[in-house]
């Protein structure tokens, strides 16, 4: 089936009129789009189905769910149709197109399975194949000009011309002088060539003195397409799978060559190794020359739509790794573990995300909308945010000036970009103890051998209480022993259980080092592989895996004792976890995400409220002999746990989490002046002391908007305002006023703001208490509050959305505002803003 040049999906029957009636015998789907290249150099090439032999002269393809989606799920503004319709006797091997490479995942959000396909039935009719001896090479009979001369042996014969040619993909986005063919991604030279001529340019322009500031080079999340052939690929690939590829070019048309099997396995080969070449040839050359003069490699490892390689080992070659995600919506959802799963394995430290991404919607997001969606990513693995993004402003007196579409803003011109910092110093505070030790898991789950993969499948899923990483071939190959059943990296990284997908290839190679580590201790879960994918020493290869298999899974029991170690099949996974005294890491409530870092004599854990409402919880840790510590990332308080209880070696801690509130608790009986005494209880009770109700001067830092100071005894939301130009602010207020107060005895003191839209920076006495970006906004004032009188002062900050909102119901040259994305109109529902209150002093016991 041959689309149009335009974008199309629908599912398909194909029926056969047999006797006197319309059969089924076919049923598959039909998807063909692009998105700028994306999907590969032939998005919109054919479809090719196989289907059982039938004998009819009338057959009806039926298409239903018809949709002109393209590779962003958005309707396509042309019209769909297909090209060509061809039903044929001829074999033809199912989506050879696919398979080849030729066209990938048509949307951003591959899976584990993306690249699977249905086994192809053989042919009963071998005649309709093209046999093994059947392909000869006859390039050397034709001349430069293109002319074949050759004295073809007697019988008839298919004359096919191959070559190779540029994908014709262009990098984008870009800026105009930036943009370009992509260059050949399996070639380590070509990759070199293209460093040379980007940032060779820049390294040769900056001034010698000044090089030290430029320390990485960026590889972004790979998008552009795939490739299936480079330089001297035959002979490589000759060397590294003991046959020659050239023999099976008839399959890149749908030829079937030898058998489907052997035409398959040398397909899978072919994605094998362009997945290889593509990690180490690009990734791997990349590094090699940022390296060479003095710069890291930061990688992005993985892609959406056309991914060719294996993200783990894609991201294992670079000097660091990174994941991404978006503060709404789901994607990062696979991106991150990919990311910390590729740097646990090849022994980085540090997991980055391109974090804050969005769409839509600019000068809305502030902090406390980024922490949940940051919190997550922290326990995916990540503990190094990388802020997207910041748009250097060139104009001071266009503000909020340049934006994007796909971002949060932390620019200069942010209205809460200075008072912000009390929420990069959580982060920052955050990372620095994620970044201790070694992540901690009990399981690894191998991704199998198939490629193209961007990520993998927690098949059967892992049992709440539980952390995992992906894991693959070549670590498992090249950097896993036993030690104490367990197995271990040279790092440090250690898995008490490895699963294997459901699927029924593996190499030999990797099944012998398989049960290598079983014999040696490790324990395994999963079905037995039944033969291997690969053309490489077909068929002894099979033969292979099949008696390593028999021996590993050998006797009907479940748990099948094999040398020091244990092959787990047929009960479920947290049955097998107890059955070797894995306990689960931590039991909390659903409503918790939880991470967890260890080095010797400490034990970090990270917890974060994800239920959107305060909870109460009694988190269950896997440590005794060390004692709990709440570390607050918020204010960078470190306390003593006072009441906590271990039972059956486990320690358990009530705990109270406020609204999208996060915890870490430290496990250490190291001691240290900058930890503060427990309290009775880690839940305290906050008594109302005092409400402050006196009046408010407000003094608005905008004067181009808000001429005018207020005196109010009223705190309110400005949004609410029936005056316009306040109603419509954005910007810095100052909120002043003075109480009189009469400290209690041995109480903590609290100055609580009720609500607040969306920051608040508070001075006391002219001391700096701090900045409250999140509820609860509370601030400790237990050092600064004085007997009798005090003097208040609140810097409240809101967002730039709501100017934007009010500057669209006045002329141009009457709007204070300037922004390149403009996507707001003047009906948008305001933010709330404002210091909203009530304002309140309470106590609490020490």
């Amino acid at each position: 089936m041959f689309p149009g040049n335009n974008d199309l999906v629908t599912s398909c029957e194909l029926q056969a009129f047999v006797g006197n009636e319309f059969v089924t015998i076919k049923q598959f789907d039909f998807d063909r789009r692009d998105f700028q290249g994306q999907t590969g150099p032939l998005s919109y090439g054919p479809l090719a189905v196989s289907f059982p032999e039938v004998t009819s002269s009338q057959f009806k393809l039926i298409f239903k769910d018809i949709q002109a989606l393209n590779a962003v799920d958005v309707l396509a503004a042309k019209p769909s149709g297909l090209a060509e319709i061809r039903i044929s006797g001829a074999v033809v091997l199912d989506n050879y197109l696919d398979k080849t490479l030729g066209r990938m995942h048509p949307t951003p959000w591959p899976n584990a399975e993306s690249y699977v396909w249905q086994a192809q039935p053989e042919l009963h009719n071998t005649q309709l194949v093209i046999a093994d001896d059947g392909v000869l090479d006859i390039s050397e009979y034709m001349d430069e000009n293109g002319n074949l001369v050759w004295d073809a042996p007697e019988g008839d014969w298919t004359v096919m011309r191959f070559g190779m040619t540029p994908t014709g993909v262009k990098n984008d986005p870009a800026a105009p002088r930036g943009k370009g063919y992509e260059v050949d991604k399996a070639n380590r030279e070509l990759a070199r060539f293209h460093f040379e001529n980007f940032i060779g340019e820049f390294l040769k322009r900056i001034p010698e003195e000044s090089k030290s500031a430029f320390k990485y080079v960026i590889a972004d999340s790979f998008e552009k397409g795939s490739q299936n052939w480079t330089d001297g690929f035959a002979r490589k690939f000759e060397e590294r799978y003991g046959y020659d590829p050239k023999k099976y070019l008839p399959v890149f048309s749908g030829r079937v060559v030898g058998s489907v099997a052997a035409s398959e396995r040398f397909l899978w080969d072919l994605r094998r190794a362009v997945a290889d070449d593509v990690a180490y040839e690009y990734v791997g050359g990349l590094r090699e020359i940022a390296n060479e003069n003095g710069l890291k490699l930061w990688l992005e490892n993985y892609g959406h739509w056309g991914f060719p390689s294996e993200f783990l080992m894609y991201g294992g070659q670079s000097d660091m790794v990174s994941g991404e995600f978006w503060n709404e919506g789901t994607l990062g959802n696979i991106e991150c573990k990919a990311a910390s799963s590729a740097a646990h394995i090849y022994g980085k430290k540090t997991t980055s995300a391109e974090s804050f991404t969005a769409g839509q919607r600019s000068f809305v997001r502030h902090p406390a909308m980024l922490k949940r969606r940051g919190d997550w990513a922290m326990t995916e693995g990540i503990n190094h945010h990388v802020l997207h993004l910041y748009i250097h402003q060139p104009d001071n007196d266009k503000a909020p000036g340049v934006n994007a579409w796909f971002s949060t803003e932390f620019n200069r011109h942010n209205t809460w970009f200075e008072q912000g910092k009390a929420y990069f110093d959580y982060l920052r505070r955050s990372q620095h103890l994620l970044q201790q030790g070694n992540y901690s898991a009990d399981v690894c789950y191998f991704i199998g051998e198939d490629a193209p993969i961007m990520t993998g499948a927690t098949n059967p899923p892992l049992p709440d209480g539980y952390s995992f990483d992906y894991i693959n071939a070549e670590v498992i190959l090249s950097r896993m022993t036993v030690k104490e059943g367990r197995f271990v990296l040279p790092d440090g990284m250690n898995y008490g259980m490895m699963v294997l997908p459901p699927m029924e290839t593996m190499r030999p190679e990797l099944l012998a080092k398989l049960e290598q580590l079983v014999l040696e201790g490790g324990r395994i879960y999963g079905q037995a592989p039944k033969t291997s994918p690969s053309l490489q020493n077909y068929p002894q290869s099979d033969e292979k895996v099949s008696t390593l298999a028999s021996k590993l899974w050998a006797g009907d029991s479940k748990i099948k004792t094999y040398g020091k170690g244990a092959v787990i099949v047929d009960i479920p996974l947290q049955e097998a976890l107890n059955a070797f005294g894995i306990h689960k890491d931590v039991e909390v409530s659903d409503d918790v995400l939880w991470t967890h870092r260890e080095q010797e004599g400490l034990e970090i854990y990270f917890l974060t409220n994800q239920s959107g409402k305060d909870i109460e919880v009694n988190p269950s840790f896997r440590v005794d002999g060390l004692k709990p510590q709440l570390w607050d990332a918020v204010t960078g308080e470190i306390k003593a746990i006072s009441e906590y209880s271990v039972v059956n070696g486990r320690t358990i801690i009530p705990l109270k989490m406020e609204i999208d509130r996060s915890w870490f608790i430290v496990f250490s009986n190291n001691s240290s002046d900058l930890i503060k005494k427990g309290s009775i209880s880690n839940i305290p009770e906050y008594y109302v002391a005092q409400t402050i109700d006196a009046s408010w001067e407000i003094d608005f830092e905008a004067k181009n908007i808000a001429p005018k100071t207020i005196v109010t005894t009223e705190l309110m939301d400005w949004s609410k305002s029936e005056e316009e130009w306040l109603k419509y602010y954005s910007g810095r207020a100052n909120y002043t006023t003075s109480f009189n107060y009469q400290i209690p005895d041995d109480k903590e003191i609290f100055l609580d703001l009720g609500d607040v839209g969306v920051m608040a920076t508070v001075m006391l006495n002219g001391e700096n208490v701090g900045t409250s970006w999140m509820p609860p906004y509370r601030l400790n004032i237990t050092e600064v509050v004085q007997e009798g009188k005090n003097k208040l002062e609140v810097k409240v900050v809101n967002v730039w959305r709501n100017r934007l909102t009010g500057d669209k119901r006045l002329p141009l040259e009457k709007r204070t505002t300037s922004v390149l994305i403009d996507q707001i109109t003047p009906e948008e529902e305001m933010i709330s803003s404002g210091l909203i209150g009530p304002v309140t002093i309470k106590t609490t016991a020490n």
